[in-house]
């Protein structure tokens, strides 16, 4: 009987908290819905304010992917270790380098004044500028096949299209520069070498000219020509050989075979043009040209060695023209080494903004923020209690969530 007495009714327990919630936003539903309403009508506007951008897309394959490249890819590892490009990038892969290269700010500084992006963007210095190029364009590799994208954001689809396809040049021109696969080091290296023998070709060309000038002297007997003739062939092989070690000693070891033959004849030729060159008066010869240099007239030996100067230079000058054309014809073999699948075209369709996403975003956002608010003010009112028992708790939500209430 006791415990009969003081049970308390289930109706006049104290209603859960989700219950004066719910109640508090059914009053306030008209409030809600007409919130809502401007949210959905706010978004609309938003979705035809807002510009459109446009995404054009350009596709390259490395040497990686290419048949037949695996050389050029080879090679692409000795670039990883070039400052700027793999420090805090962690090259691991050709695709990755060719996606540093195209990153870099060599190929950014290009396109900037090409394409006026400073203005286009309305940034200042080159550091603002390559955060906005982060943000519209982004460049990336597939894991799997290698193959580079390019995809570029703007609100002219025309512009666009133009920039993703401006990476593929501006890059190619980048890899002649540093010289990326064999045969183009091999014509950086010829070709460095081609424009220091025509200055040097020069100088001699002036020294002979002026010496001439000075003395008017013109020809020496037969037997000096020839000694010196001798004396420049010498020295015109051994600078011949020893271009041809420099080449050899970039890609093999001094224990190379071919490395010890060329520095075997290059010991021997430099022996034999010191002997030509410090020859004594009475010393054993083998001909008439075995005269010392040092018994020769002092003009005519200043003349001679003018001679035999240009007459170097002149020969190295066709040697490193054949090397060069050489060269030259073995690059243009290998074919680019970053080849465009492809071209970027105007896009027909919009990329973003999508109005559907906006509007319901809006939608949801209108929802929530005017509810929060119906019940921050249900709760400041009431001061978060609600004197009444689960049974009318239920009648007042009914009471709430009617159309007419």
């Amino acid at each position: 009987m006791t415990d009969q007495a003081t049970a308390v009714p289930s109706s006049d327990v104290k209603p859960p908290p989700w219950l004066d919630m719910l109640t508090a936003i059914g009053r306030g539903k008209r409030l809600i819905g007409f919130s809502t309403l401007i949210a959905i009508a706010i978004g609309i506007v938003i979705s035809l304010v807002v510009p459109p951008t446009f995404t054009a897309r350009a596709s390259l394959m490395p040497p990686s992917s290419q048949q037949g490249g695996g050389g050029a890819a080879a090679s692409l590892a000795a670039l990883s270790a070039l400052g700027g490009l793999s420090g805090g990038l962690g090259v691991k892969t050709p695709d990755e380098l060719y996606v540093a290269l195209l990153r870099s700010d060599s190929v950014t500084r290009v396109l900037g004044e090409r394409f006026g992006l400073m203005a286009r963007y309305q940034v200042n210095d080159f550091e603002a500028l390559r955060r906005a190029l982060a943000r519209h364009v982004r460049i990336s590799a597939d894991k799997k096949s290698g193959i580079i994208t390019i995809e570029v954001d703007d609100k002219e689809p025309k512009f666009a299209a133009e920039l993703a396809n401006a990476h593929t040049p501006e890059v190619a021109k980048l890899m002649t520069r540093l010289a990326v696969s064999e045969a183009q080091q091999r014509r950086v290296f010829f070709e460095q070498q081609l424009k220091e023998t025509k200055e040097n070709l020069v100088k001699a060309e002036t020294a002979l000219r002026h010496f001439q000038e000075k003395s008017g002297m013109l020809v020496l007997e037969k037997q000096a020509e020839v000694l010196l003739g001798g004396v420049a062939q010498l020295r015109s092989l051994i600078a011949d050989r020893e271009v041809r070690l420099r080449v050899l000693r970039t890609s093999a070891t001094a224990q190379n075979p071919e490395v010890i033959r060329l520095n075997t004849e290059v010991s021997a030729l430099r022996a034999e043009l010191a002997r030509l060159e410090t020859a004594e008066s009475g010393a054993s010869s083998s001909g008439p040209t075995e005269i010392a240099v040092g018994r020769l007239p002092e003009a005519a030996i200043e003349y001679l060695r003018a001679r035999r100067e240009l007459k170097l230079q002149e020969t190295l000058l066709e040697a490193m023209v054949r090397q060069y054309e050489l060269a030259k014809l073995d690059e243009a073999k290998e074919g680019p080494l970053l080849q465009q699948v492809d071209v970027a075209l105007p896009p027909d369709a919009k990329s973003r903004p999508s109005r559907g996403l906006i509007i319901v975003t809006m939608t949801v956002l209108g929802l929530f923020i005017s509810a929060c608010g119906v019940l921050f003010k249900h709760f400041a009112k009431n001061g978060g209690a609600a004197a009444i028992t689960t049974s009318d708790g239920w009648l007042a939500l009914r009471q709430a969530w009617k159309l007419n209430a």
